[in-house]
């Protein structure tokens, strides 16, 4: 179980970091306003439309890395022994 643990808080630590380094580049228009939840570029040019598809990438990597690792591995390896009788 610890290794489980260990993966997610793995995947959630770097892929969040990478995530919020993107999403402060492109989705921070001020400090006084909305910071990494404020609207993006509106006409990105090749890079940037790449930069924001890797983080809409890596918040979905995020959050359902650490879901795979923490409930729905353990749930398995739960519901197996159930059925095994253990």
């Amino acid at each position: 179980m610890a290794d489980e643990f260990g993966k997610g808080l793995a995947i959630g630590t770097g892929a969040g970091l990478i995530w919020m380094v993107l999403a402060g580049w492109y989705n921070t228009p001020s400090f006084e306003g909305a910071q990494l939840t404020g609207a993006g570029p509106e006409n990105p040019g090749a890079y940037d439309a790449l930069g924001i598809m890797v983080k809409n990438g890596l918040f979905w990597f995020t959050i359902l890395g650490m879901l795979t690792f923490w409930v729905v591995i353990p749930a398995a390896r739960e519901l197996r022994a159930q059925m095994a009788g253990e």
